[in-house]
């Protein structure tokens, strides 16, 4: 075949080429021969001269498939029987002949192609007509191929017929679904909505609602395999949110109605159909998820309200605990972990862990789980290995979370560390700075500076003592008993220093005091030593009784009994005197050996009491003490804490007041309070009547003023 561009007759070239289209396109026997020279047929035509005529012939063939199309369209429709299956033979059989006809049009594609440039089809750079002219004739060919639906149980043809209505148009840049959606989606969405609305009503007539869910969730999934065996991509969402909308989002309050007492009862087969159904719908869910935070916050206080008993803080923490685990196991397993749900069960146990059996008291929620964290903590607490002590502080983290005065938890927290690490009760410092750090974890490390530096001090104090020992040495001094002090910095721990009782120190450990001044003083000038006597404890041996015993108890304790050096009975003046403690303190202390009996006294204890020793005390251990007052928690103790607390909220939101406005410098009332609660939040829940009472302290202090033109509103002054 000659390449070379040459003047041609279109009119025979486009009888012969004719004959050979009539043949492709109805998929008949076309020789290779023939074939080969409609090839070069449709070259010449595309390189003619003078001028190409490719588009004549695009023109020419178009006119004769919209022909050959109509009569297709007259075929299939006066067909009486099997509509859809003639329908998708003659489409089958036409997309076939498509294909070789744009394979034999390839010269015409190339030539058409070649006028414009990429720009000129983009941009517009003449007028381009983007219909039909810009077609591949394969394209064309099955863009003349449209016609109406009907219906029928043959998965191959209705699945071909539907797809056809997307492949007609499937050269479309725009809009390439609109005659699949106006011819077959929206009627059938139309109709699939009339259905399972008939069918909806059927089965609430027909079944209790657990059954009903079972057959809607089996006629959804039904559907959603129908889509897929005979629908195109695009409509797989619409019918399923169709099929939803008529059978779930119509009867809601049928679903709903039946809510209350599945929760109730925690079925959990029926709560999961319930989940699956309500999910999608847009506020379904709501009601559920209310009714399940209602349900926890019951059960929560069901299991909490009437706990009594020393070991209260133990069922307090171990039954928040069980109702946590309980209900995150059902909302794993039945609402698979959905957050609404995850939220119901925080806010429900918030609300039990911080609920007030007297609005008018403080929660007594902080102070519960403190007390557990110090009965794990002690070593009192026996039979515990490493990994379940940490389970357990771990799990007390989950409480704490809920906490809304985590300050209250704080002071309870610090004042019983405290005293465990004075005394010695510590099970294990592990133990003790993994629980600190999971605090910090959860609350930051300001929450937990405080506790750090008491650690601090217990380990700085061992370097004191070393010190203190050579100080000895090289003083060539001898103290007679053995001497350990620790040296606690007054803004770290929570001991106060008022209200400390008088008290004359024993002339056995004046000595030892004296020189451990003079060592702290030549080491740290300037500091100053409060010594805390109500804190300290020694250990006695008893060498009067039939064998010798020695006993740790507290140094108010100690210097009682060894006024008893010099007699075995004295009275409670003569105690007074050599001691210095005020009466009450005594009294308390007294208390305390005769309920020991190591000493006794006739009737009830007055100011006239005369006390002996119990020469005839026997106890089947040599090694054992007696607990102060101060170890043991009072409710003044409870009361002070509180108290204390009060106090630093006072400062906090103080502090706060004038970091929000520092930064704002003029600031309205109410928001004013908003950022205060905000700010708090992670530590307590302040009172609004308390943080006006911040606010006025602080413009009585000239921090704040009220702006001239507004009474609600607060000026920046400092």
């Amino acid at each position: 075949m000659s390449l070379k561009p040459r003047r041609v007759d279109f009119d025979s070239i486009w009888t012969t080429l004719l004959e050979t289209i009539k043949g492709v396109i109805t998929c008949g026997k076309v020789p290779r021969a023939i074939w080969n020279d409609r090839f070069s047929d449709v070259y010449k035509l595309c390189t003619a001269l003078p001028e190409p005529l490719g588009d004549r012939l695009y023109q020419e063939t178009k006119n004769f498939l919209e022909s050959y199309v109509k009569t297709l369209h007259t075929k299939v429709t006066q067909s009486e029987m099997d509509l859809l299956g003639i329908y998708h033979r003659h489409w089958e059989e036409y997309c076939r002949g498509a294909g070789y006809l744009n394979q034999l049009y390839g010269w015409v594609e190339l030539f058409k192609f070649q006028k414009y440039t990429d720009a000129d089809i983009n941009y517009g750079g003449f007028t381009v007509d983007m219909g039909d002219h810009m077609l591949e004739i394969g394209s064309n060919v099955i863009h003349l191929f449209r016609d109406r639906l009907g219906s029928s149980v043959n998965q191959a043809v209705v699945h071909g017929v539907i797809i056809s209505l997307v492949d007609v148009e499937n050269y479309k840049k725009k809009m390439a679904m609109q005659l699949y959606e106006e011819m077959f989606e929206t009627p059938f969405l139309k109709e699939t909505g009339n259905f399972y609305r008939s069918e909806a009503s059927r089965l609430k007539s027909d079944c209790t609602c657990s059954e009903y869910m079972e057959k809607v969730i089996q006629r959804l999934d039904t559907e959603n395999l129908r889509s897929r065996r005979f629908l195109h991509g695009s409509s797989y969402d619409k019918v399923t949110q169709e099929c939803q909308q008529r059978l779930v989002a119509d009867h809601l309050q049928f679903l709903h109605a039946e809510c209350h007492e599945m929760v109730q009862l925690e079925k959990c087969k029926d709560l999961t159909n319930m989940y699956k159904l309500l999910k999608p719908i847009q506020g379904g869910l709501g009601l559920l998820v209310q009714e399940m935070e209602d349900h926890i916050r019951c059960t929560g206080l069901e299991a909490i309200k009437n706990l009594k008993g020393e070991n209260i803080q133990v069922l307090f923490v171990d039954s928040m605990l069980e109702v946590h685990s309980h209900f995150t196991e059902v909302i794993q397993k039945v609402f698979s972990n959905d957050q609404q749900f995850v939220g119901a069960l925080d806010k429900a146990c918030s609300a039990v862990i911080n609920y007030k059996v007297n609005p008018k008291q403080p929660c007594r929620s902080p102070e519960l789980l403190a007390r557990y964290c110090d009965c794990l903590l002690k070593k009192s607490s026996k039979g515990i290995s490493e990994s379940e002590m940490d389970d357990k502080l771990a799990s007390c983290i989950t409480v704490f979370k809920y906490l809304d005065d985590k300050d209250v938890f704080q002071r309870f927290y610090a004042r019983m560390l405290a005293k465990r690490l004075i005394y010695g009760q510590s099970a294990s410092m592990d133990a003790e700075e993994g629980m600190i750090n999971k605090l910090k974890q959860a609350c930051g490390y300001e929450f937990t500076n405080k506790l750090h530096r008491m650690f601090t001090d217990m380990s700085i104090s061992t370097d004191h003592n070393c010190s203190f020992q050579k100080y000895l040495q090289d003083k060539q001094q001898e103290l007679g008993i053995s001497f350990n002090i620790l040296v606690l910095q007054a803004g770290a721990w929570p001991i106060g220093q008022a209200n400390i009782p008088s008290f004359a120190l024993p002339w056995e450990l004046e000595h030892s005091v004296r020189m451990f001044d003079a060592f702290y003083s030549e080491k740290f000038s300037g500091r100053k030593l409060t010594w805390m006597h109500s804190f300290c404890t020694g250990e006695l041996k008893f060498n009067h009784l039939k064998k010798p015993y020695f006993v740790t108890m507290g140094s108010y304790n100690m210097a009682i009994m060894l006024q008893f050096n010099q007699a075995e009975s004295l009275t409670l003046q003569d105690i007074s005197a050599a001691t210095q403690l005020p009466e009450k303190e005594l009294i308390r202390q007294m208390q305390a050996l005769v309920e020991a009996k190591i000493i006794f006294t006739e009737g009830e204890m007055t100011t006239a009491s005369t006390f002996s020793l119990n020469m005839n005390y026997s106890n089947k251990r040599t090694k054992f003490k007696i607990t102060s007052s101060v170890q043991r928690d009072t409710p003044q103790e409870v009361e002070s804490t509180h108290s204390a607390v009060d106090e630093d909220r006072k400062m906090y939101l103080q502090a706060a007041i004038v970091r929000i406005m520092k930064a704002r410098r003029l600031l309205k009332h109410n928001l004013l309070i908003q950022e205060v609660i905000t700010q708090s939040a992670t530590r307590f829940s302040p009172s609004v009547s308390m943080i006006k009472k911040c606010i006025e302290t602080l413009i009585d202090k000239q921090y704040l003023e009220r702006t001239a033109s507004s009474p609600d509103e607060y000026n920046y002054m400092a």
